[in-house]
């Protein structure tokens, strides 16, 4: 595909993908995202299949399957009315979906992240579990790595850091139409908020992939770099709707204990496998975290 031609695809593809998010609850119509892309009917889906790596059915699943996640962690929604919100219209159907991506039924995962933060403080909860250090490092694999910064094409996202995905799908596609195989290529995010201390609406991080040295991002995507140096980096394998008990440990009991410090940097992600590829249950995050030398 000629180049022009690449770019002028991954735009619509792009447009597609802010309309998805946005109607997530509505029920998609072929013709309508057809519209969106400005292709025919009896084309988009390939052209969509071959811009993304996955179909547009499969896209909505993935994203209806993460937000159902983030509901079941965040919130004591009852799982009748998240079944719903995730197009399926009856449990089991749902259940076995989930099963599918995260590794468990809805209510065990549920359970899993509430029976995590119970007791009278998370902070006591996490450093009460973690009275053999040794255990706890390697049970989460952290090590201390020497960061080299990447050259990056990096799109801002504002707002709640787990509708990042959001802005990713946007990304990939621009990637996609400047040439850059998205499934192989790295990929961050660099997150400049903490978000107990910054109002949802309000958080700010990036979304970014790696670029060669000769190509140099215009409009909203902006070439930027990694932070470098050294960092705290603890894999996390597991769906993105956990990362944040990650975070958790990583500040609340490692930093504590390491005789560490952090440096004047942002925290940030390198996703280490593809979600269009693997099951939520299956995803690698490193969790960087960068330190004063």
């Amino acid at each position: 595909m000629k180049t022009a031609t690449r770019e002028t695809y991954a735009k619509r593809i792009e447009r597609v993908a802010e309309y998805l998010f946005g109607h997530l609850d509505d029920d998609l119509d072929l013709h309508r995202l057809a519209e969106e892309a400005f292709l025919s009917p009896y084309h988009f889906h390939r052209v969509y299949r071959s811009m993304t790596g996955e179909t547009v059915t499969e896209t909505v699943r993935r994203l209806r399957l993460h937000r159902a996640a983030v509901s079941l962690t965040s919130s004591r929604v009852a799982i009748e009315t998240i079944t719903r919100k995730a197009g399926y219209t009856t449990v089991p159907a749902f259940t076995r979906a989930f099963r599918a991506a995260y590794a468990m039924p809805p209510a065990a995962y549920r359970e899993k992240q509430f029976r995590h933060e119970s007791g009278a403080h998370l902070r006591e909860h996490l450093i009460a579990r973690s009275h053999n250090l040794e255990q706890e490092l390697a049970m989460k694999n952290i090590t201390i790595e020497q960061r080299h910064p990447i050259r990056v094409a990096a799109l801002a996202h504002r707002g709640d850091y787990q509708q990042i995905g959001n802005t990713f799908e946007r990304l990939n596609a621009w990637a996609s139409g400047h040439g850059i195989d998205v499934h192989t290529t790295r990929s961050f995010g660099i997150y400049y908020d903490d978000p107990a201390a910054v109002a949802c609406e309000n958080l700010h991080s990036d979304a970014c992939i790696e670029i060669t040295d000769g190509f140099t991002p215009t409009g909203e995507y902006t070439l930027k770099h990694t932070p470098g140096g050294r960092c705290a980096v603890l894999t996390h394998k597991g769906p993105y709707a956990d990362l944040e008990q990650a975070y958790q440990w990583l500040f609340g009991v490692w930093l504590a204990q390491s005789g560490e410090e952090p440096a004047e940097a942002p925290s940030f992600e390198e996703y280490l496998n593809d979600p269009r590829l693997v099951p939520a249950s299956e995803l690698l995050t490193a969790i960087c975290l960068p330190l004063k030398d």
